[in-house]
């Protein structure tokens, strides 16, 4: 159960990032945000992702090894 506390905000985060990305590359949200087709958010979005991907095979790797 304490790996579902990683896992989820990693989820969280992946979508965020995702969402981010898509802003910067101009693919969705208003075209009036400070994100839309914003290369520097293209870049965050990625590293977002990245941290949240992390955060999921720590939980992973965390509940695994409790079950062994």
């Amino acid at each position: 159960m304490r790996s579902l506390s990683i896992i989820i905000p990693g989820v969280i985060l992946v979508i965020f990032g995702i969402i981010f990305n898509f802003q910067g590359q101009g693919m969705v949200g208003p075209e009036t945000s400070f994100m839309y087709q914003n290369q520097d958010w293209i870049d965050n979005g990625i590293i977002i992702s990245m941290i949240g991907v992390i955060l999921i095979l720590i939980g992973y790797f965390v509940e695994k090894k409790k079950l062994t």
